[in-house]
């Protein structure tokens, strides 16, 4: 008996120390809020730093319904951005997809549409007929699309999706969680197509035959919030009512999701309310930006004397406000590099602590090829000096 007591001891113990491993500083102050979340699941992420402020059941499997659709728009961004698809390519449509129901922009069968008609369908109105007629242009089948969006999925880290079809309709064995949720959002919002559209109050399709739908779009937040620049709502009877979206002050952008809210005014508040927490509360410190030099090195036979130093990422460090800790950067770095360099190379490491902690550790590297000093380039500056 003693033994058995002992032993679980032990395991609280290790229990403890692996979810102080786990969880990030920023997570402890969420025993401070005084949120009240009635949602079934919530999250509040900061893009900058990839810090949760807050969550509730935030990897809870459950029906997530149009919020799907940020997988359906981030994959046909990618076709933009790849060069497979422009926002003028013609889109033919099919019966299958014009006869979606739910939310949608009422396309007509056997006609073409430009893509960026139905993709501002999408974004806007989350109309379920352009998104079946994007994912049927795009993989020839919405179930063959659909195989795709699982593995960017995958390819994401989202561990806790799986669709089953491209609109968030309710189907078997489709689910999402909060926080994969936010992954993706994060995703969609570096393309800057996305935010030509998801900024958009209201606006129109015009279909071939002249008729036109008026769009409205489902996230008022966009209209109501300081600074909330795009996101995506969803609504059935399984999922309830859910959001995710994004906003942006200052330096600082947040995403907030909320799922299964008892009804749409609830959504768009409990979501208002964890932007307000993230915003009063905390602040980024951009520790590195790297597209910024952080300083030159000498180069030890290279055609050039010094060459500049970069960060291989931007990084960002969230703090509470108030909070006078003291960030320290030490470097590991050479006294020289030696050409011939590529383009690219990791040359030494920062050591990033806050009070006296480390936090990170970022790769250092030349973005400049160097080249190796040849006879001739030392002839002509002997002759030079001369």
């Amino acid at each position: 008996m003693k033994k058995i007591i002992i032993f679980g001891i032990m395991l609280c113990i290790l229990a403890t120390t692996f979810c102080s491993y786990l969880f990030s500083p920023a997570l402890c102050v969420m025993a401070d809020t005084n949120l009240d979340i009635t949602a079934k699941s919530a999250l509040l992420f900061d893009v900058a730093s990839k810090e949760v402020l807050y969550e509730k059941n935030s990897t809870e499997h459950l029906p997530v319904a149009s919020m799907v659709k940020m997988m359906t728009i981030l994959l046909i961004l990618e076709e933009i951005d790849n060069g497979s698809l422009t926002l003028d390519t013609m889109v033919s449509t099919t019966e299958n997809a014009s006869g979606m129901g739910g939310s949608q922009i009422f396309i007509d069968p056997f006609v073409e549409y430009r893509t960026e008609d139905l993709l501002k369908g999408i974004i806007i109105a989350s109309a379920n007929d352009a998104s079946v007629a994007m994912a049927e242009h795009i993989s020839g089948s919405e179930k063959t699309f659909v195989g795709k969006m699982n593995e960017k999925a995958k390819e994401l880290g989202m561990v806790d999706t799986h669709y089953s079809n491209c609109t968030g309709l309710p189907a078997p064995e489709q689910y999402s969680c909060a926080k994969d949720s936010a992954i993706l959002l994060s995703e969609v919002i570096k393309h800057d197509i996305y935010h030509n559209y998801s900024t958009i109050w209201m606006d129109e399709v015009v279909h071939p035959s002249g008729r036109k739908t008026g769009l409205v779009n489902t996230n008022r937040l966009i209209r109501y919030y300081d600074g909330c620049d795009g996101g995506k709502t969803g609504s059935t009877n399984e999922a309830g009512c859910c959001l995710s979206a994004s906003a942006k002050r200052g330096d600082m952008r947040l995403i907030s999701v909320i799922v299964g809210a008892n009804n749409s005014q609830t959504r768009f508040n409990e979501c208002s309310s964890l932007f307000n927490y993230g915003f009063a509360n905390f602040e980024n410190k951009t520790v590195f930006n790297s597209d910024l030099a952080i300083k030159t090195l000498p180069v030890n036979k290279g055609k050039i004397d010094e060459v500049e130093i970069y960060s291989n990422q931007d990084f960002s460090l969230l703090m509470k406000k108030g909070d006078k800790s003291e960030i320290e950067i030490n470097y590991e770095l050479p006294e020289s590099i030696k050409a011939p360099t590529e383009a690219g190379t990791v040359i030494g490491k920062a050591i990033i602590s806050k009070s006296g902690n480390v936090v990170k550790e970022i790769e250092i590297i030349i973005k400049d090829a160097l080249e190796k000093l040849s006879y001739k380039d030392c002839l002509d500056r002997i002759i030079d000096a001369f």
